[in-house]
C-alpha cells in the first residue's frame, strides 16, 4: 500500500465543483497515481495542509491505524508550511514535523519518501520560470541526504516541465488554460490558480512520481540490457 500525505497539490479531485465543469476538476497529483501503479494508493492530502495540520485535523492518524510493514508513505508538504515562517520555517518547524514523521513510518517497518514541493507556476514578463518556494526544496533535500530517505525532486522535475512546454502550452496543466483552450469562462480566482493543476498537470506529475517509485522499488533491474542485443548484432 502507499499512502499519501501532504497538501492540496496532491488531494483528491473536487470532481470539478471549483471550475462548474465536471471535466475540468481541481486535484493533486495523488488523485492520478493510482492509474500508474499496481499497488493500491490512499490518498489522505487535503488542502490546505501544513505539517502541523496533518497531524492536528487526524489525517496522519488515519495513515498510521492502517500502515503496514513494506507499506510506503509519501509527504508532500511545504506549500501552506511556508506562509507560517515562524513556526514552520523550512530549517524549524517544518524540518522538525517532517522528521516526526519519518521516525514514525520507520518504528511501522514502513518506507518514508520525500518529495520538494511542485513548482508555481509563475513566469515573469521576460518569460522566466521564478522560484517560488525559497529554502523548502533545499531543506526536503537535505533532510533526505542527512536522514537517507529517498527524495523524488518534483519542484526540479516541475520547473523543467514548464519551462521545457513554455510560459503558454504548459498553461493547459492548470484549470484556466485548460478553460481558455475551450473557451470555457472561469472565475477571477482560477484565472490566477497557477498552483493546483486540472487532469493534464496531475496525470503528469503522478506519471513521474510512479516512475521515482518504480525505481526505488528496482522495478527493471533485472533486464537484459539492450546493448547487448546491439553488440551481437
Amino acid at each position: 500500500m502507499i499512502h499519501l500525505a501532504g497538501d492540496s497539490t496532491l488531494a483528491p479531485t473536487d470532481d470539478g465543483a471549483t471550475s462548474g465543469h465536471a471535466d475540468l476538476p481541481l486535484l493533486g497529483w495523488g488523485d492520478e497515481l493510482a492509474a500508474f501503479l499496481q499497488e493500491p494508493v490512499r490518498n489522505r492530502a487535503f488542502g490546505g495542509a501544513t505539517t502541523t495540520t496533518f497531524r492536528e485535523q487526524g489525517n496522519w492518524k488515519l495513515i498510521t491505524d492502517e500502515l503496514q510493514p513494506d507499506d510506503t508513505v509519501v509527504f508532500g508538504f511545504g506549500h501552506n508550511d511556508q506562509k507560517e515562517p515562524d513556526e514552520l520555517a523550512a530549517d524549524g518547524g517544518y524540518r522538525e514535523h517532517l522528521t516526526a514523521f519519518i521516525e514514525e513510518v520507520r518504528s511501522a517497518g514502513a518506507r518514508p519518501v520525500l518529495t520538494t514541493s511542485v513548482e508555481r507556476r509563475m513566469f515573469t514578463v521576460d518569460g522566466t520560470l521564478r522560484y517560488s518556494h525559497g529554502p523548502y526544496p533545499a531543506e526536503v533535500r537535505r533532510l533526505g541526504h542527512e536522514l537517507d530517505v529517498p527524495v523524488i525532486d518534483l519542484n526540479a522535475f516541475t520547473r523543467w516541465l514548464y519551462t521545457w512546454l513554455g510560459k503558454d502550452e504548459s498553461a493547459a496543466l492548470f484549470v484556466h488554460g485548460a478553460a481558455a483552450a475551450r473557451g470555457i469562462e472561469v472565475s477571477a480566482d482560477l484565472k490566477k490558480d497557477n498552483t493546483h493543476y486540472t487532469t493534464a498537470g496531475a496525470a503528469a506529475v503522478a506519471g513521474f512520481v510512479a516512475e521515482a517509485l518504480l525505481a526505488l522499488d528496482g522495478h527493471g533491474a533485472d533486464a537484459v540490457p539492450a546493448g547487448l542485443e546491439m553488440v551481437r548484432k
